[in-house]
This record gives structure tokens, sequence and C-alpha cells, in this order.
């Protein structure tokens, strides 16, 4: 059978250069959280980051050497993934990664994305649901949208006390709003320059 459909993107590289790519971004992506790169890299690196997380939960010997091959700095992941990243997604079915598009950054034009581990420190969705509804409360709206309902149950459904996290993020939100607020209605005490 000539044709078929392509198992994975080739990304226009051989192999060798396909998987060294996909494991720096893999291991940047459990580094720091949250990557920026083109959106067809992001998702070859999501099925891959998403296949660590999986062996994360098992947490058997065979599962540690596996994800030990893949990192370019084991010994500084590893523990990450068997330990905080392995809790944080014990109870959660899968889904444990997001690409997010974005506005393309390279001179190129391509097609960008953020890609981020959810549930995190730097889950872009639980941040901006809890802006959102800092928002609406300073605004005085009484009943939220249906977006905004859903998005406070996804933000919040896996995410361990999970709504109380989110109302301290709009507490805090809030607070911050009223500083600003306040330091843009202050005078000025600086003598005018001469």
């Amino acid at each position: 059978m000539a044709g078929g459909a392509a198992k994975f993107r080739h990304l226009s590289r051989k192999s060798s250069h396909r998987q060294a790519l996909l494991r720096n971004l893999v291991t940047s992506l459990f580094q720091h959280e949250s990557i920026t790169t083109t959106w067809a890299k992001a998702k070859e690196a999501q099925r891959l980051a998403e296949k660590l997380i999986t062996l994360g939960k098992k947490n058997t010997e065979a599962s540690r050497r596996r994800a030990l091959e893949t990192f370019y700095t084991p010994h500084d992941i590893l523990p990450k993934l068997f330990g905080p990243i392995r809790e944080r997604y014990a109870e959660r079915p899968g889904g444990y990664t997001r690409v997010l598009r974005v506005e393309p950054k390279k001179d190129d034009q391509a097609p960008s994305a953020i890609l981020e581990l959810v549930d995190g420190p730097k889950d872009m969705r639980f941040a901006l649901t809890a802006k959102t509804l800092a928002r609406q409360r300073a605004l005085g709206f009484e009943t939220l949208s249906e977006i905004a309902i859903m998005n406070v149950r996804k933000v919040t459904q896996f995410r361990k006390d999970g709504v109380d996290v989110l109302e301290k993020e709009i507490q805090r939100l809030g607070l911050e709003s009223d500083v600003q607020e306040d330091t843009k209605k202050k005078p000025s005490t600086r003598s005018p320059r001469r």
C-alpha cells in the first residue's frame, strides 16, 4: 500500500536530528514547565512529554531507565519527574500538557505556540481565568458567563485544593489592581526639572 497518513511530523530533519530536537524540547519543558517554539515542534514534543509523564506515574525501575535515556540532563530532571510532577498528575487520567497558539515570534512568520504543563505554577489558563474573575468582581458582575464557568471547572478539576488556590489568586490580583490604582491617583511629590 503506497502512501497513507504520516505517523509523525518529520520537521524537515533526518531521524537523528529530529530525535535530538525533541529530546532537547522535552528537557527544557520539564526544566522550565513552559516553552515557546513553533506549533509543529510543540505538537511533536507534546506527544513525547505525555509519554514521559505516564512513565513517571508508573514509577518502576524500567520506566526510570526509559526516562533516563530521553533527557539530556537526567539527574536534574528525573527527581522532578518522579517526584512533584508524578504527584501533581496522580489523579489525572491524561492531558498533562497544553499547546496554545500565539503570534509568530520569528522573522519567517512561522506559526508559534507555547507548550506548557497544566496545573503547574506557570499554567496560563489558570492565570487568565483568575485575572478575568478578578476583573469581573471589580466591575461588579454577579453572574459568570458560560465560558468563564467552563474555564473555572477546567482549572480547578484536577488541581489539589483548586477552588481555594483560585480564590487566593483572585484576591491577590484584586489587591494588586487596588495598589496600581492608588499609585496612579497620588500626585507626584518630586519637584519639576529645570
